[in-house]
């Protein structure tokens, strides 16, 4: 058996498949408490209510490289959440949706979604 064969890597390593969070917290810190509090204003939330802001890295076909996913939950306990496909350090206030599809973007019990 010969050893002089290359060690084989796992999609994830090799970087020709990713798909999860960004690699990059430290730099998007800012970013990401910015996009909140653009969600917390747009959609007048109360300060308790839920707000997850998530960058993810996908390396699937027709997936752009890296999107923002926005995610909230409010106090009639319904998620709501959408995808703005750039970077979250990219995003700005005119990416959020208007504050009247609020309940557009509820998310109804039972729906498969893997994003949030």
């Amino acid at each position: 058996m010969s050893s002089d064969a290359a060690p084989q890597q796992s999609p994830s390593q090799s970087g020709s498949f990713r798909l999860g969070v960004s690699a990059r917290p430290a730099e998007n810190r800012d970013a990401i408490l910015r996009v909140k509090q653009y969600v917390r204003t747009r959609f007048r939330l109360a300060e308790d209510d839920v707000v997850m802001v998530t960058e993810l890295e996908c390396g699937l076909p027709g997936c752009p490289p890296l999107e923002t996913v926005i995610a909230f939950w409010t106090q009639d306990e319904q998620r709501r959440h959408y995808k703005v496909f750039k970077p979250v350090a990219e995003v700005v206030e005119d990416d959020l949706p208007p504050w009247w599809m609020k309940n557009a973007l509820i998310v109804p019990e039972g729906t498969g979604c893997d994003c949030c």
